[in-house]
């Protein structure tokens, strides 16, 4: 069982200490509700604060230290109060891009998986006339998901592996992450403009 030795705003501040652009807020905020969603579906609801609070700090370098990505994130974490367990899922998601840890927990695997798809559905839902996942379906998404000068910087190589390490089927995971965004959406956008950034 795993439980954070963070209270949410604690993890807020800490991602904020280490991040200014509200993109980065933002994919933090909707990778967070993305982590909760998947912890309830997959029957880990008693973790789900825990799931969240690594989706909120999985990129907590990425902002000042791109190129050091994964490998600067334990110093900042372990030195905001990050317990080593969360430290290895947070640095998991950057397996065999960024760094040598393995995901091999369900969460880790989630998290590796749904992380780079995150952007893509993201992506796709600014060009609706809505910009919203709400009216969103799985086949306009596997349209852009084909095109791969659609949001190039998202790897589509990253989703798949994700979705095969999680023993899902490809469209499952596209599906799934459609409504964990739905699920998070109005509070994401809520939070954004509560701190000023939307």
């Amino acid at each position: 069982m795993h439980e954070s030795k963070l209270t949410r705003p604690q993890a807020l501040d800490l991602l904020r200490q280490y991040n200014k652009e509200p993109f980065h807020i933002q994919h933090a905020l909707t990778v967070e509700g993305v982590m909760r969603w998947y912890a309830n579906e997959l029957g880990h609801s008693d973790e789900a604060d825990y799931w969240a609070t690594v989706g909120l700090l999985h990129d907590i370098d990425f902002e000042l230290y791109p190129e050091q990505h994964c490998q600067k994130a334990p110093e900042l974490l372990a030195a905001g109060g990050v317990g080593e367990d969360m430290i290895h899922a947070i640095c998991s998601h950057g397996y065999g891009i960024c760094c040598d840890v393995e995901p091999q927990e369900e969460m880790e695997k989630v998290l590796f998986a749904a992380d780079e798809l995150t952007g893509l559905i993201w992506s796709a839902a600014l060009m609706r006339p809505s910009k919203s996942v709400q009216d969103m379906e799985l086949k306009s998404l596997k349209k852009k998901y084909k095109d791969k000068k659609f949001a190039a910087g998202c790897s589509r190589d990253v989703i798949q592996t994700g979705a095969e390490r999680l023993g899902w089927e490809l469209d499952t995971l596209l599906e799934r992450t459609i409504l964990a965004m739905r699920s998070c959406e109005s509070s994401v956008a809520a939070e954004m403009a509560a701190l000023g950034l939307a």
